[in-house]
């Protein structure tokens, strides 16, 4: 049992160490993982033999990320996906077989071989590449989806691999370890519903399993889920989700078929599901878990001493593979219309083997289709390429998607032919509610922003908008800051709008600078700079949603406006002081407690103010917001009683 705890603590250690590290210098935590694994592995051997063990069992964090991954999906989202999911996932699987698959037999390896080798490069990393794509916020890209397709159909792929595989079995192998065979059939027998079931039985099996997977899923799972829920215990509903995905990957195993595309197959099902949210919370940290524990143990697993004994062809065939993949998926990047930076992301988040390679390569040496030794040398590849794989993340980060967003910044700007009463610079989602409010009453504007993007999606819904730099002079004269009365700076940058602020006050003092500010702080540089008048982006929103917070709490609606309406009140009396004080602000700890203290101040003003009885009096606003319910003075004393 110590040895257990020793091992267990190894591991965690390695992992704690390695990844904060890991994610400080912007390698991405998958990196860390595979470091550390190296490094308590190979390099200081704390860890040896069990390694093969545990990647069995990490292997499951592969099998629950894909149950999450289907709770995010609803089956018509699936079927919107159908031509990506068939097309781009078919032609990738296919022609990065065909093409691995030439190459091998070019090296004189006899076609069964080179088959099976295609089919096992074939495949990529899902759990490398969802990961990474979740830490960089890249899953809504557009090359961030179609890499995505991909992986969802090289992971239903996997099935007709398994069942295709046997039959490329060599018969010299057979012969070789025959014996060795008969007890490994025997084993599989017991551990199988299928095993010795002819062609029509096995298949009539197979669909009953998919069929309970879907049927009780949608049927069976929201009454047990209810029953668990009434229990009031989170524990019991943490262990009913962990018993189902277990359940239902057993399930699938006994049958032949990946534990991973079943837990997925029952992720959407349940997608659906009022429990889908609790079902991620609870499962989500054993996945996280396990899967950082497969990435330490695919660190751990390289046997450096086969790698250095092989260090030139190992190398090769894995830069070859990579490349191929590689540049297959940039082909199929072109004929799908995948453009700009999207088509490198797409093309070097995939250029890697995946997990499942281990699994395939285990399964071709089972059924005598791999000799041994090959297969050691072709684990090698798919770990290296693996272990590669956060390194080209960081070639996107670092040197592709900056060149991209130069190019797109170095577009020459628009030439502006129009002149308006207020200028707009930056119209997202900000800058196009007000440019909507000014346009919808008569006003001409002229609105500026520097993503190309952005300024092509308006013009699709027929609002004029013009592409540049409004922090720039040039293009700031062309659109007419001149003759202009007013400038609204929305853009997302508060250094260049700030910037902007002081810029306008200096050379064109006549013209009033309304502005958005980001927080507080910002609110007051700008304030500082000149603007005219600055509102927070989500000041007046988060108020308004408190509001109806109280209201939804059972608050009468008339005394949640005018708690809302004191609250503003009491903001706009004090933020001359506040501001005053924040001019104070310098590296002196004596001046921050100083500013610290006064919001304090502020905020204990601010609870006096809900209740003081000077603030019960109505002011024309709130008249104007809804009449005074009947009783209301009776109302609100006896409201205040309770509270006292």
């Amino acid at each position: 049992m110590t040895a257990y705890f020793i091992q267990a603590f190894i591991y965690l250690c390695a992992a704690v160490i390695a990844v904060p590290i890991a994610k400080r210098l912007g390698l991405g935590s998958v990196l860390g993982y595979l470091i550390a694994g190296v490094v308590i592995g190979p390099i200081i051997g704390l860890v040896g033999t069990e390694t093969n063990t545990l990647q069995h069992f990490a292997e499951f964090g592969v099998v629950m990320m894909l149950f999450l991954v289907g709770l995010e999906l609803e089956p018509r989202m699936l079927w919107d996906m159908r031509n990506k999911l068939i097309g781009l996932g078919g032609l990738q699987v296919g022609l990065s077989t065909l093409v691995v698959m030439g190459i091998a037999m070019s090296f004189g390896y006899g076609w069964t071989i080179a088959l099976t080798v295609g089919m096992i490069f074939s495949l990529s990393s899902t759990a490398i590449v969802l990961q990474t794509f979740n830490e960089k916020s890249l899953s809504k890209t557009e090359g961030g989806k179609n890499a995505f397709s991909v992986l969802l159909f090289q992971d239903i792929a996997v099935i007709p691999m398994l069942a295709f595989i046997p039959l490329l079995a060599l018969p010299e192998l057979v012969e070789k370890a025959q014996s060795l065979a008969q007890t490994a059939a025997e084993h599989h027998e017991e551990m199988s519903l299928v095993a010795g079931l002819p062609g029509w039985a096995y298949a009539i099996v197979v669909l009953l399993a998919i069929a309970s997977v879907v049927v009780g899923g949608h049927f069976l799972s929201r009454p047990l889920f209810r029953y668990v829920a009434s229990s009031g215990l989170r524990e019991i509903f943490t262990a009913t989700a962990l018993m189902l995905v277990i359940g239902i990957a057993a399930l699938m195993s006994l049958v032949g078929l990946s534990p991973a595309l079943g837990t997925f197959l029952a992720g959407v099902v349940l997608a659906n599901s009022e429990f889908r949210h609790e079902l991620e919370s609870n499962i989500e940290p054993f996945k996280g878990l396990l899967l950082g524990l497969f990435f330490i143990t695919v660190g751990a697993g390289i046997n450096f001493e086969v790698l250095f004994a092989n260090i030139a062809p190992v190398l090769a065939m894995t830069f070859a593979v990579m490349l191929i993949k590689a540049l297959v998926l940039l082909v199929l990047a072109f004929i799908f219309k995948i453009r700009g930076s999207d088509r490198w992301l797409f093309a070097l988040s995939l250029a890697q083997a995946g997990e499942f390679g281990f699994v395939l390569l285990s399964y071709t040496v089972q059924n005598h289709v791999i000799p041994t030794e090959l297969a050691q040398l072709l684990s090698l590849v798919v770990a290296l390429s693996m272990f590669l794989t956060p390194g080209l993340f960081i070639l996107f980060d670092k040197v592709i998607l900056p060149r991209y967003e130069k190019t797109e910044n170095t577009r020459e700007p628009d030439d502006i032919n129009e002149k308006g009463t207020v200028i707009i610079a930056g119209v997202g989602r900000f800058g196009q509610i007000v440019n909507r409010l000014l346009v919808t009453n008569g006003v001409k504007t002229v609105v500026l922003d520097h993503e190309v993007q952005q300024v092509e999606n308006l013009r699709k819904i027929n609002t004029k908008s013009f592409y540049g730099d409004a922090t720039q002079p040039d293009l700031l004269h062309t659109a007419g800051i001149d003759k202009a009365k007013m400038l609204v700076i929305a853009i997302d940058d508060p250094e260049r709008a700030v910037g902007l602020v002081e810029y306008i006050k200096h050379t064109h003092p006549h013209v009033i600078v309304m502005a958005r500010a980001f927080d507080r702080r910002h609110l007051y540089r700008l304030r500082n700079a000149g603007a005219d008048f600055m509102v927070s982006e989500t000041f007046h929103s988060a108020l308004n949603l408190g509001k109806h917070a109280l209201i939804r709490l059972g608050v009468h609606p008339f005394k949640a406006e005018q708690q809302r309406a004191t609250f503003y009140e009491t903001e706009v009396t004090h933020k001359d002081t506040l501001y005053e004080a924040w001019k104070q602000v310098t590296e002196d700890d004596k001046y921050l407690v100083h500013y610290r203290d006064m919001f304090i101040q502020l905020e204990e003003t601010l609870s006096a103010a809900m209740k003081d009885e000077r603030y019960r009096s109505f002011s024309k606003m709130e008249r104007g917001w809804t009449p005074p319910p009947k009783n209301n003075h009776t109302e609100f004393s006896q409201s205040e009683n309770d509270e006292a």
